[in-house]
């Protein structure tokens, strides 16, 4: 079978859930036996979201092979377990990158290099390079943005052609919004109608129409959709609210979103769908049998999507556990030493949260201490990892100016170190150590007691490791190793044994945590507070 595309384009207005609409698609086609990936073409200038700050875009997720990638990435992995790579997250910047250093280098021969068709062509290699590994039968690519941005008509216009060029391996899915005017008491289908032809006038006739609303859809709504939009009624698509993402995929099988892709695309429905497996995660997700509280301490706290793995990780492990988790954000940069038990007294768990930078470092710092003295669960991710060394240098062995020279460059301790190989680098994107790295755990240890096994490999994002110099003393003090990088000897992961659950990993297990295989650190770590706030 020849490889089908399907994009998955949005409009009326941004965050509908686009992402949500094509990890869903993916679910359901890979639950009928195909192979699926999905792609997303981010519209903006930056090469990657890699120097992004999280209030302007969210997470940045980490791939396997280190690419710093849009947070939609992460949903695709958690929905369908198939690993993404470089070439799934697209950026107009890498695009005119690539572009403009072919044409230094002559490629296009003296050709003034225009919009069209060089930079659409340069789009439309990066959708077919995925169809072309052989790998996948169906490409699902999510075009960031909404239809009528500015920034997104180059992307369009390559939707356009290679529709044309692929024909009946080729659909659109149009995501919009349906209004619900409560004076009225009426649906409103206006802003889809517009955005449909918004998306028209560049040429592009959506083939199914999938409609967020906070009311159902009637039988008149839907068929007054198909006839402005050019299309039968039972390709327009409700997508109601629902209390989880996760119940999106079984709210898109009902309305049969993936019969009506594969009708658009002229493929026979290949099996029954099976998703008996996702079902019972949902069953057990609505019906915890215990609850239990922890504290995320960051300094992004006021807007969620910058730890969106680390919560859906949790979403992961406190369902294999029956359990409902609930997360209190707390802000690392109003945390001292007057209030830190106020705010984080009541907790069954603590996790530190990544990042970089000084701001709100002496806060997490603080929270640090505060579960290490009080024999509360702990874990620490990246920066997280990194402030539980220097509170252990600070408050047990005594190094009161021990620090990250990250963050204090110098500290006459610096018990976390930039690495030697990023230590000629000077610039900032894309230049960190990036993607999976293998790592050995030490058995005996709570680490490897959670993974049971003593080989793993984890996704990392930073530039700064534990100081090998000090290894020795911290041994000595109460605070080990339990994992190191095989061929470098880094250390990956610290714990304090006489402590219920204290770890600290440098790599990011968030990143690998999905609905069919919650990530053993987080499960450890939810079972330790549930064991917390049961004494």
């Amino acid at each position: 079978m020849a490889t089908k595309y399907i994009f998955v384009t949005g409009g009326v207005t941004s965050s509908l859930g686009k992402g949500i609409i094509a990890a869903s698609l993916a679910r359901l086609l890979k639950a009928r036996g195909y192979l699926v990936t999905n792609q997303k073409l981010d519209p903006y200038i930056n090469i990657d979201p890699g120097t992004l700050n999280p209030y302007e875009h969210g997470e940045c997720y980490v791939t396997e092979d280190g690419a710093e990638t849009d947070l939609d990435l992460g949903h695709y992995e958690r929905f369908t377990g198939v690993a993404t790579s470089q070439a799934n997250n697209v950026t107009t910047g890498r695009i005119y990158q690539h572009v403009i250093e072919k044409e230094r280098r002559g490629d296009y021969l003296g050709s003034t290099v225009q919009v069209i068709p060089h930079i659409t062509n340069e789009i439309k290699e990066r959708i077919t390079a995925l169809g072309n590994t052989g790998k996948y039968e169906f490409v699902i690519t999510e075009i960031g943005g909404t239809v009528g941005d500015i920034e997104s008509f180059p992307f369009v216009e390559a939707v356009r052609q290679l529709k044309y060029a692929l024909g009946k391996n080729c659909i659109v899915v149009h995501l919009t919004y349906i209004p619900y005017i409560a004076a009225a008491g009426e649906l409103k289908t206006k802003p889809t109608q517009h955005s449909v032809k918004a998306l028209q006038q560049q040429g592009v006739q959506p083939d199914i129409i999938v409609c967020r609303t906070e009311k159902p859809l009637t039988r008149s709504v839907r068929e007054k959709i198909g006839l402005f939009c050019n299309m039968e009624s039972e390709c327009v698509i409700e997508d109601g609210d629902v209390s989880s993402i996760y119940e999106v995929p079984i709210k898109m099988r009902d309305e049969k979103l993936d019969i009506q892709v594969l009708r658009k695309l002229d493929v026979p429905v290949k099996n029954e769908i099976d998703l008996t497996k996702w079902e019972a995660f949902l069953y057990k997700l609505h019906n915890p049998e215990k609850e239990v509280t922890v504290g995320l301490v960051g300094k992004y706290v006021e807007l969620q999507d910058a730890y969106k793995s680390i919560s859906e990780a949790f979403v992961h492990a406190g369902t294999e556990l029956r359990t409902k988790v609930h997360v209190k954000y707390i802000h690392s940069e109003y945390i001292d030493e007057g209030n830190v038990e106020e705010k984080l007294s009541g907790l069954s768990g603590i996790l530190v949260a990544p990042g970089f930078g000084t701001r709100g470092i002496e806060g997490k710092i603080l929270a640090v201490k505060y579960a290490r003295e009080n024999k509360i669960p702990f874990l620490g991710i990246c920066l997280g990892m990194q402030c539980a060394v220097v509170e252990f240098a600070r408050n047990v062995l005594g190094y009161k100016d021990a620090h990250s020279v990250e963050i204090s460059p110098s500290t006459t301790h610096p018990v976390i170190d930039m690495m030697e190989e990023q230590k000629s680098i000077s610039n900032m994107g894309g230049t960190m150590r990036l993607g999976a790295y293998p790592c050995k755990l030490v058995k005996g240890t709570k680490a490897f007691e959670a993974y049971g096994q003593e080989d793993i490999s984890e996704r990392h994002r930073h530039r700064y490791e534990f100081n090998s110099a000090y290894l020795e003393e911290f041994k000595n003090a109460g605070m080990i190793p339990a994992g190191f990088n095989p061929e470098s000897q880094l250390v990956e992961i610290v714990e304090v044994p006489n402590h219920p659950f204290f770890v600290g990993a440098q790599f990011h297990p968030e990143y690998k945590s999905a609905v069919m295989h919650p990530h053993p650190l987080f499960v450890a770590f939810i079972g330790a507070a549930l064991q917390y706030r049961n004494k």
